[in-house]
């Protein structure tokens, strides 16, 4: 169930083990096919989801939604915080989730950008709250076996924007896609031990700004999307998702 559409003592009647979802994610430029709500989008629609399915074993807390973009805002609209107080917020609201008496949380992200940030969090809450079981999940990391079969546009295909996101979107919002201006891959290369994508991680990291990685704000090839595609995707990851959830509520 959805933590904000409960009432009061409707939260206070649930059982203490009962999962709660922390959704985090982003809102940034997405090339000029997709919105900027797309990492939002995207995290809400694996949760919608899974709420369809055990709507009775997990509480979702509301999204997130602005995260560490700041490499993305050479791109207008794109919205960002600094690390330490994305830290700060998600110590606070899962400070509050713990004071109710909650005693498992999954921060589910999707946004690229938060990975780092939100591994930091977990590793310190969790030190400092023993009590509390507290785990992370990116959503295309969690079952990158099954995501790399469907992958048509190889290595550095399934980026930002790219033919996973873009797939995602057909399903979620088609309205809001524009495939007309969808660029065919735009990637800088660089060092072969810092070439990476959603899939494929690279060997070392090098920092370069969105805009040093693509002119075009995409890094992958969105012409390989398709709404087939975005709904294999959808039931791929939601199964994972749906089990990371029951264990950590058993």
């Amino acid at each position: 169930m959805y933590w904000d559409q409960l009432t009061s003592p409707q939260i206070d009647s649930y059982n203490r083990s009962t999962p709660v979802i922390l959704p985090i994610s982003a809102t940034e430029q997405h090339g000029a096919h997709l919105p900027l709500a797309t990492d939002r989008m995207i995290g809400d629609h694996f949760c919608q989801k899974l709420n369809e399915q055990i709507p009775e074993e997990v509480l979702i807390l509301p999204n997130i939604s602005v995260g560490c973009s700041e490499h993305h805002t050479d791109f207008a609209g794109s919205l960002s915080v600094q690390h330490v107080h994305f830290i700060n917020q998600l110590t606070d609201i899962s400070n509050c989730v713990v004071k109710y008496g909650f005693k498992n949380i999954l921060v589910f992200n999707s946004h690229g950008g938060n990975q780092a940030v939100g591994q930091t969090f977990m590793e310190t809450f969790g030190y400092r709250n023993p009590e509390v079981r507290i785990a992370m999940a990116t959503w295309w990391r969690i079952a990158l076996g099954q995501l790399a079969v469907l992958n048509e546009s190889g290595k550095g295909g399934c980026g930002h924007a790219g033919e996973f996101e873009t797939s995602l979107m057909l399903v979620i919002a088609p309205e809001l896609v524009q495939m007309k201006l969808a660029a065919a891959k735009t990637n800088v290369p660089t060092f072969d031990w810092a070439e990476g994508d959603l899939l494929y991680g690279s060997e070392a990291s090098l920092y370069r700004t969105m805009k040093e990685m693509t002119p075009s704000g995409v890094y992958g090839d969105p012409q390989f999307a398709t709404r087939d595609k975005g709904l294999k995707i959808t039931n791929i990851v939601t199964d994972k998702l749906k089990k990371i959830v029951q264990d950590l509520g058993k």
